[in-house]
């Protein structure tokens, strides 16, 4: 992706997959990456809920199952970060584990959850994923997105 840093592309070379938080005004940009189209979209949910909560302790109280109808990548991009910040407003649910697999028509996603009572909470939480500049696909050493979070 652009802006990699030397690191960041000799992990990715050797196919490890991650997210990082990108510096952008008021709101919060993600970048992500992975091996595979559904590693990337995991990575780009963990990286958003790295941006306001602390899971790394926390064990999952439930597990919800969501089914995302097949589109464009941006689409399954966006359509599963509003997922997370839906379930966080409307439940009170924090996402400390994602596992998505693709379908014939689709992703099925697996969000391991917890309370919000029950995490760290470390900055603003989000209110919506942005469309401006957000994009999701293939690169030379797997799979890369890129969005930015309203806080």
């Amino acid at each position: 992706m652009v802006g990699d840093t030397d690191d960041d592309r000799q992990a990715r070379r050797q196919g490890s997959s991650g997210h990082r938080r990108v510096a952008h005004a008021d709101d919060i940009r993600i970048d992500a990456w992975g091996t595979s189209r559904e590693r990337c979209l995991v990575e780009a949910a963990l990286g958003m809920v790295e941006c306001f909560a602390d899971v790394t302790a926390v064990r999952p109280t439930a597990v919800e199952r969501l089914q995302l109808a097949e589109g464009s990548d941006d689409d399954l991009l966006s359509a599963l970060l509003d997922e997370v910040a839906h379930r966080l407003e409307a439940y009170g649910q924090v996402p400390v584990d994602v596992e998505a697999e693709a379908t014939d028509d689709g992703m099925d996603v697996r969000l391991a959850v917890a309370g919000l009572a029950d995490v760290e909470i470390t900055g603003t939480v989000p209110t919506a994923v942005s469309w401006h500049e957000l994009h999701m696909g293939p690169d030379p050493y797997g799979w890369s997105c890129a969005v930015t979070v309203d806080m």
